[in-house]
């Protein structure tokens, strides 16, 4: 009995590589420049969905469907992923106009300050790995995830450091507390 296409792939059989693109780069191609805006981004789909069909050859069953049927899945699947990664927009939200108004009174604004430099002042209480993430996260804005790449430390790390950081600010910024004040 012959092995079919992808059972050849799978199985390193460098032919078999020839013989799938002449066999399906017709059908794949065809479906690439149907759901592609343009021609070159149907070709690097085509090229994405052929690297993707040998990667996942060996999860080819005869049993199940055919071999047009499984390389037909992935391309569907892969040009669903393209279309929707380059429709993702932003929802914007108008802003109010008068949020960048100085509507705030001086001593409404002395206030502030004076509370911006207590968290400062515990902020500085806290100890630098904790104190780290915080400032990373927010005076740069930056997601948990970045912390973790720009720090090189697990995420599980960085959510401990930033849970026990805010929960020992609290601590710190309570009524009564030596930092926040009687």
């Amino acid at each position: 009995m012959l092995e079919n296409i992808l059972q050849r792939v799978a199985n390193g059989d460098a032919s078999a590589v020839d013989d799938c693109l002449s066999q399906y780069g017709g059908l794949v191609w065809s479906l690439a420049k149907r759901l592609s805006r343009t021609a070159a981004d149907a070709e690097d789909a085509t090229q994405e969905i052929f690297l993707e069909v040998w990667k996942n050859s060996g999860k080819y069953d005869e049993g199940i469907s055919s071999e047009a049927t499984f390389i037909t899945m992935i391309a569907r699947r892969r040009l669903i992923d393209r279309h929707r990664k380059q429709t993702r927009t932003l929802e914007t939200v108008a802003m109010d106009p008068d949020f960048n108004s100085p509507s705030e009174s001086e001593p409404d604004r002395v206030e502030l300050a004076e509370e911006a430099t207590l968290a400062r002042d515990c902020l500085n209480q806290l100890r630098p790995d904790e104190r780290q993430v915080l400032e990373l996260s927010i005076f740069h804005h930056l997601p948990q995830v970045k912390i973790a790449e720009k720090l090189e430390i697990p995420l599980g790390t960085v959510k401990t450091h930033a849970r026990r950081g805010l929960m020992r600010m609290r601590e710190l910024l309570r009524p009564g507390s030596l930092a926040g004040g009687a």
